[in-house]
This record gives structure tokens, C-alpha cells and sequence, in this order.
């Protein structure tokens, strides 16, 4: 294995562990060492990827929202709404099913106010979430869905997807056991079907 194959590896597993410890304690409850040992790699080595205890919260936290938006990145005004949004949904959907651990950890910093991100929200994220308005509103004024307020649209997505990650204990709990397989499935059709139907669209297959 070469030196930048032994780097990657090494990245991902200490960005797997951080990922672990964060969705668990926050930010403020994680400690380098812990992430260290939940890794297998000495403390020195962690810091030797990522500098502080924060640069390792922020690439974090920057896999994380690379991951969610990944589908809706390359939506244009030409395309399908019902396409898009279908597997925009479901494939937020396999991420909570996945990577439930990502979801939590967005989720302590929102709740916690948000100062990690503060930057990235006003800036990145706003121009990303703007962007994507005025897809979905040139869909609109085609009249290829129905006229609603985009941003409600994507708060709907967001909340709903990220719930079955978040909540996933409640969930078991009523459900008498973890949603799985056709299960799960039919949890992420049902939010297809139900948030296009708001929109005037059909589900793509």
C-alpha cells in the first residue's frame, strides 16, 4: 500500500470513529483520545490528519453535507422535478438507513446553535440552498409541478428523511423492533409518494 493510499485509509477510519464519538457526545463531549482508541491509532497519529480536535469536527461535518446534497447538486432546470426529487428522497432515505450516526451529529450542532457552522451556513450552504430554490422555482413556472414555496419543500424533505436517523430509538421502540429490508422500503415510498403528491407530481419508478 502506498504512502497516500496508507493516508486515505487512515483519514477514513479516524473520520468513521469522530463520527461515532460526536453523534454520541456532541462536540463539547468528545475527546481526541477517545476517537483515537475507538480507531486503533495513537492520539499522535490522529492529530498528525487533522490538526485540532475542531479541524477534525468540520471535515466531519464537510462529509457529511457532501453526502446529503450529493443527487440535488446536479439538479437543472431541464430535468424531470418528479425524477429528481424521488431519488433525492430516497437516497437521503439510505443515507439515515446507513449513516445514521452522520445525521445525529448535524443534528447536536443545529440544536446547540450552530456556532461550528455559523460561517458555513451563512455562506456555503445559503448559496447552495439559493441555488436549488430557483431550480425547483423554474420548475414551477414551467409548470411542471404545482406552485408551492420551495424552501417549505426542502425543510419537508430534510425533516422527514433525517427523522428515521434521528429518532431511529423512538422509532424501534414503537415499531417493536428496528425498521429493516421491505420494511424500510416501504417507509421511503411512502415519503416519495406523499411529499410528490404535494407537489403535483407522480413518482418515478
Amino acid at each position: 500500500m502506498s504512502g497516500s493510499e496508507i493516508r486515505t485509509a487512515n483519514c477514513e477510519k479516524i473520520l468513521q470513529s469522530a463520527t461515532k464519538m460526536f453523534a454520541k457526545v456532541g462536540f463539547a463531549g468528545t475527546r481526541v483520545q477517545s476517537i483515537a482508541d475507538d480507531c486503533g491509532l495513537p492520539k499522535a497519529n490522529v492529530l498528525y490528519y487533522f490538526k485540532s480536535k475542531k479541524d477534525l469536527y468540520h471535515a466531519v461535518l464537510d462529509q457529511i453535507l457532501t453526502l446529503w446534497n450529493s443527487v440535488f447538486d446536479k439538479a437543472e432546470i431541464d430535468d424531470d422535478p418528479a425524477e429528481v426529487l424521488s431519488e433525492y428522497i430516497r437516497e437521503k432515505m439510505q443515507l439515515s438507513l446507513e449513516r445514521p450516526e452522520a445525521s445525529r451529529v448535524f443534528a447536536l450542532e443545529i440544536i446547540s446553535g450552530a456556532q461550528n457552522i455559523d460561517a458555513y451556513l451563512e455562506n456555503e450552504l445559503a448559496e447552495w440552498f439559493a441555488s436549488r430554490l430557483a431550480v425547483i422555482q423554474s420548475w414551477i413556472d414551467q409548470g411542471k409541478m404545482q406552485p408551492i414555496n420551495p424552501k417549505f419543500l426542502l425543510f419537508h424533505i430534510w425533516a422527514s428523511t433525517q427523522h428515521y436517523a434521528d429518532f431511529s430509538a423512538q422509532i424501534a421502540r414503537l415499531n417493536r423492533g428496528e425498521l429493516k429490508g421491505e420494511e424500510y422500503e416501504d417507509a421511503t415510498e411512502y415519503l416519495v409518494r406523499s411529499i410528490l403528491a404535494g407537489c403535483g407530481l407522480k413518482p418515478s419508478e
